[in-house]
């Protein structure tokens, strides 16, 4: 029995909540799985998983071996990539997870222009609007739209944008030119769920704390361009990132509204685990992308 191989095995059960996901995402049957676990578990003398017809759940003896077999996972993963010499030479794939829109519009043609000056790295890109945890992901670097909590995390400031309601000038003309937050509870809104603009945040006069007004959603949808379109199309006003609407904005099919009540501009950051040693390939992106993103951004984030 390879235990290393094996490790890989039960870590993908765990991660994807089932041996038959595992085995597809490894590309073995799942009868070879399963075998191995259970050869693992006999030779351990303990059960690790206990297997439900759903999903997969942890003993306490599985949890203390999956967190020990993926620190020793990822030392084996870092002394190959240094045998390889990504800690010497810029090489090897890149991971890299972006909100969606953001990562299109901003984060991809760096990208682009990355890979045409490094041929010997390659990158795979997770968009998610969803914040994936660098470490149980495999993540080289994250970008984060959002206040960071705390953590050990390395961050590296690129810019910040501003939250915005925006309404299409025929629904304005319909409905009137809400003059206040509290107005917008009493007209139809497009919600955008997004983890860094739900609930809808204000800033009113002479307070500190931002104030959330519960709005009523006509439509509720996962990506801010479907919000946007929804917005231009008149269904009612929908508070997004700038950068979301710059376009329609210019282009007079949507106008900003409620200016004065705008919390303070969101920071983007990127990233990336702390470690003794960085991969050679990391630190060369990290130098190229910064700068490039703070340009992007440069004219986004201004309070008015």
């Amino acid at each position: 029995m390879d235990r290393l191989e094996v490790m890989t095995m039960l870590l993908a059960a765990v991660d994807r909540g089932s041996l038959s996901a595992a085995a597809r995402a490894l590309q073995i049957p799942v009868s070879t799985l399963t075998r191995n676990v259970t050869q693992l578990e006999d030779a351990l003398g303990t059960r690790l998983l206990i297997r439900t017809t759903r999903k997969l759940a942890l003993t306490d003896a599985g949890t203390a071996y999956v967190a020990a077999a993926r620190r020793i996972l990822d030392q084996v993963d870092e002394q190959e990539r240094d045998a390889k010499g990504e800690f010497t030479t810029p090489r090897g794939e890149l991971v890299i997870t972006t909100p969606v829109q953001f990562g299109r519009l901003h984060v991809l043609p760096v990208i682009n222009a990355f890979l045409a000056q490094f041929p010997a790295i390659k990158v795979s890109l997770i968009q998610s609007d969803r914040n994936i945890d660098l470490i149980d992901a495999r993540v080289d670097l994250a970008v984060r739209i959002g206040k960071l909590p705390d953590s050990s995390l390395v961050a590296t400031r690129v810019g910040a944008l501003r939250a915005v309601v925006c309404a299409s000038p025929g629904f304005l003309a319909t409905h009137g030119v809400p003059q206040h937050p509290e107005d917008l509870a009493r007209v139809p809104c497009v919600v955008f769920n997004s983890p860094y603009l739900s609930p809808w945040r204000f800033r009113m006069p002479g307070s500190n704390e931002p104030t959330i007004v519960a709005v009523n959603p006509r439509l509720e949808v996962t990506a801010p361009d479907s919000a946007t379109d929804a917005c231009v199309a008149g269904l009612g006003p929908t508070l997004l990132l700038e950068h979301d609407v710059a376009e329609a904005v210019a282009a007079g099919r949507l106008r900003v509204i409620l200016s004065q009540f705008e919390v303070e501009p969101v920071p983007v950051h990127m990233v990336h685990v702390s470690r003794n040693v960085m991969p050679m390939k990391l630190r060369r992106f990290i130098d190229f992308a910064a700068p490039r993103l703070r340009e992007s951004l440069a004219h986004f984030g201004k309070t008015p």
